[in-house]
Formats: C-alpha cells, sequence, structure tokens
C-alpha cells in the first residue's frame, strides 16, 4: 500500500533500448533517489510495458546496498518523463499511459520532444520571442529552398527532428550556380543547385529537415561560441538554472561537445546583455511551450549572439542533456526535486 511508502512518490519514465537494456541517464536517477531520500520522498524507475491496473513494476536504486532493486509500486505522485528516444514516446503503450495518468489527475512532465519547425512556428508570432528567431523554411520545396538560399547565401540545413548536432550541414551559394555542402565530416560542391537537389532530395524529405539563415556568431579567441541555457519551471513562472558556453573547434558546423566542440566557463564571457537576455527568453519560452504542449518542468536553450549584438534562438529541447558543468549538474538536481514537491503539494 502507498500509505507505507514514504512522500512523495516518484515515478521516473523511461523505455527500453533496443538490446532491452532499460534506457536513460543512471547517474540523473541515481543522484535524484538520493536527494529525494534526504527529503523523505523516494523514487523508481519504470517502463510502460510493466505499468499493469493496479500497480506498476519499477527499480529502485538503494544507496545502502549500491544497487538497483525491483518491486511493486503504486501509481506514483506525480511521473518525470525522461523517455530518450521519439518513436518510443510516441509509441501507442506509451500514449496510452499518458492518457491514463490524465484520467487519474497524476501530474507528469515533460510531455513530449520539441520538432524544431513546430517550435519556430509558435515562436515567429510571439510579441517578444519573434525578435529572436533565425528566418526559417521547411525543405520540402525545392524553388522555395532555391529562392532562400539565393537570398541569403549561407544556410544551415537541420533535422527537424533531432539533437546534439546529429544531421546538420551548413550550405552555401558560391558565385552564380556552385553550392557547397559542409557537414561535420562531409565537404561537397555541386555545379548547380539542380545538381544539389538530385543529390539531397531524398534525405532532405526523408528526414523532414527545415532551412535555417546561417548567423555570423560573436567569436572568443577566434572562434564562434553558443549558449547552452538551463531553466527550471517554479510555481507559476520559470527560472534560469545555469548557463554554459559551447565553442566551435575542430570544425565550423556545430559547436556541441560530441563534435569537436569546446566548453567554456560563462564567467569568462558574463556580460550584463547576456544576463538580460536569458532573463527575458526563460519565463517567455517556458509558458509558450507549456500552454501549447502541455507543462514543462524543465527544458535547455540553444542560443547565441551575433557579431553585431543581435541575440537568436536556435532550438528547445525538452529532456536537457547532462551539463558537463558539474555546478549546473548538482543546481538541476535541486530545481528537479523542488519542483517535485511543488508539484505534489508536499513541503521539506
Amino acid at each position: 500500500m502507498k500509505d507505507n511508502n514514504p512522500s512523495p512518490l516518484i515515478g521516473i519514465l523511461t523505455t527500453r533500448k533496443a538490446n532491452g537494456v532499460i534506457a536513460g541517464n543512471g547517474s540523473l536517477f541515481i543522484e535524484l533517489q538520493k536527494r529525494l531520500i534526504s527529503l523523505k520522498g523516494i523514487s523508481f524507475v519504470f517502463i510502460p510495458e510493466e505499468v499493469e491496473r493496479e500497480f506498476i513494476l519499477g527499480y529502485t536504486f538503494s544507496p545502502d546496498d549500491n544497487r538497483w532493486l525491483k518491486k511493486r509500486f503504486p501509481y506514483p505522485d506525480l511521473v518525470y518523463n525522461r523517455i530518450p528516444f521519439r518513436k518510443s514516446e510516441h509509441d501507442e503503450q506509451c500514449q496510452h499511459f499518458f492518457s491514463i495518468l490524465k484520467d487519474k489527475n497524476i501530474p507528469f512532465f515533460n510531455p513530449c520532444f520539441i520538432d524544431k519547425f513546430e517550435f519556430y512556428e509558435l515562436l515567429k508570432n510571439h510579441d517578444i520571442l519573434q525578435h529572436y528567431l533565425p528566418q526559417t523554411i521547411l525543405t520540402d520545396d525545392k524553388m522555395k529552398l532555391f529562392s532562400f538560399l539565393k537570398n541569403l547565401k549561407n544556410i544551415y540545413l537541420k533535422p527537424r527532428q533531432s539533437s546534439k548536432g546529429k544531421g546538420i550541414f551548413r550550405l552555401r551559394m558560391n558565385g552564380p550556380l556552385r553550392i557547397e555542402l559542409e557537414g561535420i565530416s562531409i565537404h561537397e560542391n555541386y555545379k548547380s543547385f539542380d545538381h544539389f537537389w538530385d543529390s539531397w532530395k531524398e534525405k532532405l524529405l526523408k528526414k523532414n529537415y527545415l532551412a535555417q539563415e546561417e548567423i555570423k556568431s560573436a567569436e572568443y579567441d577566434g572562434d564562434r561560441f553558443d549558449f547552452r541555457i538551463l531553466a527550471h519551471a517554479n510555481l507559476d513562472d520559470y527560472i534560469l538554472t545555469g548557463v554554459g558556453i559551447r565553442q566551435s573547434k575542430e570544425q565550423e558546423i556545430t559547436t556541441h561537445i560530441p563534435a569537436g566542440g569546446r566548453l567554456l566557463p560563462y564567467q569568462l564571457l558574463q556580460a550584463d546583455e547576456h544576463d538580460q537576455f536569458f532573463q527575458t527568453i526563460v519565463p517567455q519560452i517556458g509558458k509558450a511551450l507549456s500552454k501549447q504542449f502541455g507543462y514543462f518542468g524543465e527544458f535547455s536553450i540553444d542560443a547565441g549572439v551575433s557579431k553585431t549584438g543581435h541575440y537568436y534562438i536556435y532550438e528547445v529541447n525538452s529532456k536537457p542533456m547532462s551539463f558537463d558543468e558539474w555546478e549546473i549538474e548538482e543546481k538541476k538536481i535541486e530545481q528537479v526535486c523542488r519542483l517535485f514537491l511543488q508539484l505534489t503539494d508536499i513541503q521539506k
């Protein structure tokens, strides 16, 4: 029975990998459990396939035994959605579970992954946020894409549903005809846009790409940099949790660390203008997302500033990856657990 368990009881939703192993950020789940225990709560990790009518089979981490224990749990007070794969989240079983949570009035966050173009469409009419968006179109129309490239000369091609810089390319028009395509590991030239389109049309359509203007980013020590911003809900508002700097080093396509980017401490580049930008966009993005898609308890923002000093929002991630900055990760644990307590109406 639930009454025998500490409160609050938090369920962390994830899924299995293709090899059958439980997916997700295990170190994050362990740290959340340790912090929750200190707050008189408990958490367990589970997958939709092990949800029954009256109970859920889950895995809870025991700090005393330093291992995961499989147990039966009642339905939790709150569900923290950490499913790491878009395909799994769209699965019928997962969607059915979300409907059960709604029927039982069990709060959960975050409701879904964010499609990059849907995010752009949401913000392009926002009174404040529209001013920070790079020009963006879909790549499903040959002549529209050609006109976009001809006008801007330099653009990015991005899959609408990807993360960590995967599948990103830069497209440039060199002179009246020649097209240059550059990726993290490829560099190709085409005699004309027609030649490029013939080679890439299938991939652009199959992977649902969008095209976005290339921003001439501000540089530090000769290389461009971006902001990685972490935010969390706080009652009816959203607050800044931390900011990291990512700088391109081995290539100029993306600043993501897995693609050769470098981490810089925000203190190195801190400026009042940057801080004001963060404070402006964080609550506005959080409220816009929650109004459109369902409650967002956390998100991260990829943003930047141009050489001319204009700020840009590139994309938002609904399930932030781990930050390499330990102090941001520690603060994230605190903010997520605080949010657990707020949403279950249980105070320390």
